[in-house]
């Protein structure tokens, strides 16, 4: 039987940091370990702004990257939810509103606390979603980046 998907919850601890930063450095973390990852996105927009933001950070590397539906694989790979297969990634790093549907099917997801109020209740939310399909969400505050 394969093992659960481990879900990780990053607590932001105000509002001056950036989940997007901090995604980019998390798939760097991943890819460095030999993994492949997809930074999923609320939307086409936000999806072309973490395309650009992982072609400057980290400022002294290159990450290789690309968008879902592109040629090729990538170790990292930017797309929307309507992009989201099994097959995308071991690493799921989660920036879109919604929870990941089917959690089961990834190895790992990663999932980001904002620190405004609306955003946290939202972050609740996705905890409880994924203890309900029966997983154990772990929480790691993150202090300023």
């Amino acid at each position: 039987m394969a093992e659960p998907c481990q879900v990780d919850f990053y607590v932001l601890a105000d509002a001056d940091q950036s989940a997007e930063r901090l995604a980019c450095r998390l798939a760097l973390m991943a890819w460095e370990q030999g993994y492949t990852a997809m930074l999923l996105t609320g939307s086409e927009q936000q999806a072309r702004q973490i395309d650009d933001l992982l072609w400057e950070s980290p400022p002294d590397r290159f990450l290789p990257h690309g968008r879902a539906g592109d040629d090729g694989p990538e170790a990292v790979t930017v797309g929307t939810a309507d992009e989201l297969t099994a097959g995308c990634g071991d690493v799921i790093i989660n920036l879109s509103p919604d929870p990941v549907p089917e959690p089961g099917r990834f190895r790992r997801l990663l999932e980001f606390v904002p620190a405004n109020d609306r955003e946290r209740r939202r972050s609740r939310e996705k905890f409880r979603h994924y203890r309900d399909q029966g997983l154990e969400p772990a929480s790691h505050s993150i202090g300023r980046q």
